[in-house]
């Protein structure tokens, strides 16, 4: 049995994939999996790190803009769509996939439209609470539609057709305790803990807030914080830092372009400060940590923002938007969570009820079950 997964552009659209493909990996050990992913993307990294095969396509996002350079870049687009259909036509043909599915991230357009087009049964997976253009578009051509928010089905011309399974978290994120991830970590027992995490390439506006922190934070004892840069900014980051005067380390934070271990971090976090993407909310709520949210307004139709006020409406982690809060306030606010045990435990609870630990399984059932149906 063989299954094809396209996926890309963040982290976000990529981790739920893997999260899937590991469990079709253990339910089928002799199974083929492959992924096309976008020439030049996150995903073409982050994909052989966890062991499988990734395949460039070269693709192109729609720019929403009416200018001249808007309507040449949408030309390019198109033809850059119709190559990739024909790249997975002959992909198709080579790996000849039971089934094809998209995650998010524009590259799921040309492969899922070319499966259909081939018959090979088609699924997609809309983690955001507002579905993008790309699965949008692919509604009314793909055969399964799942969505990680109950609040999205509205969304869609049938929402009957659309199933609600949460968003996957890969399974690392069971893996540790608080307790086994902090003595790993180094971090004495007592040591409050604040992740700092701004999607896999970082946040310039979060990182110049760093910046303006270590003043205030010089010499501080109160609680620690390990800071994503992001490899966007980290050069210019720590080139800003430098000029300070004043070490990451005196202020109690430990400065880091990518945290790789994330499981095991977020798992030892007293509080997290991070983006509102869903793969990220799908953690959160996984693990049932209290977040302080600041969704990027660089997103179409302001969906972190959207993501964000559901967990804030639920009680579950409290949000600010940029251009809102300076430096001194945002530390305020960090130490006025980490004092109260009682607000953090309460959002903690909230966030918890809002998980769906069995995401990944309910996925990989609509695979099975629309393959079941396909053969009879």
């Amino acid at each position: 049995m063989n299954f094809l997964f396209t996926c890309g552009g963040t982290a976000g659209h990529v981790n739920p994939a893997i999260a899937v493909a590991g469990r079709l990996r253990e339910i089928f050990p002799d199974c083929g999996i492959l992924f096309l992913g976008a020439e030049g993307q996150m995903e073409m990294q982050l994909l052989p790190r966890e062991g499988y095969e990734v395949r460039p396509l070269h693709i192109t996002n729609i720019s929403r803009g009416k200018g001249l350079s808007d309507v040449a870049q949408n030309i390019s687009t198109v033809k850059n769509v119709l190559a990739s259909m024909e790249r997975t036509r002959h992909v198709i043909r080579e790996f000849r996939p039971d089934a094809v599915i998209g995650t998010g991230g524009y590259v799921c357009y040309p492969v899922l439209m070319q499966a259909s087009r081939m018959h090979i049964p088609t699924l997609v997976h809309e983690s955001n609470a507002v579905p993008g253009l790309t699965t949008r578009l692919l509604a009314g051509h793909v055969d399964r539609i799942m969505v990680g928010f109950e609040e999205s089905r509205a969304s869609y011309p049938d929402p009957q057709r659309v199933t609600v399974t949460g968003t996957p978290v890969r399974g690392a994120f069971s893996a540790y305790t608080k307790e086994s991830a902090r003595r790993q970590l180094g971090l004495d027992v007592n040591e409050k803990l604040v992740v700092s995490v701004w999607g896999s390439l970082g946040s310039g506006h979060m990182n110049e807030k760093l910046v303006e922190l270590l003043p205030l934070m010089h010499g501080q004892k109160d609680f620690h914080m390990i800071h994503a840069v992001g490899s966007r900014d980290w050069e210019e980051t720590r080139a800003a830092v430098q000029a300070q005067g004043i070490r990451p380390a005196d202020c109690g934070i430990d400065m880091r372009e990518y945290i790789y271990d994330m499981p095991r971090v977020m798992a030892a976090a007293d509080l997290i400060l991070c983006r509102a993407g869903a793969s990220t909310l799908a953690e959160l709520t996984y693990m049932g940590k209290p977040a302080v949210l600041i969704p990027s307004p660089n997103v179409t139709n302001h969906h972190q923002e959207r993501n964000a006020r559901v967990l804030e409406h639920a009680g579950a982690a409290r949000v600010l938007l940029e251009g809102e809060f300076t430096a001194e306030s945002l530390l305020r606010d960090i130490r006025t969570l980490l004092d109260d045990a009682d607000a953090r435990q309460s959002m903690a609870e909230h966030m918890h009820a809002l998980s769906v630990p069995d995401a990944t399984e309910k996925i990989v059932g609509e695979i099975l079950d629309l393959l079941h149906h396909t053969v009879l």
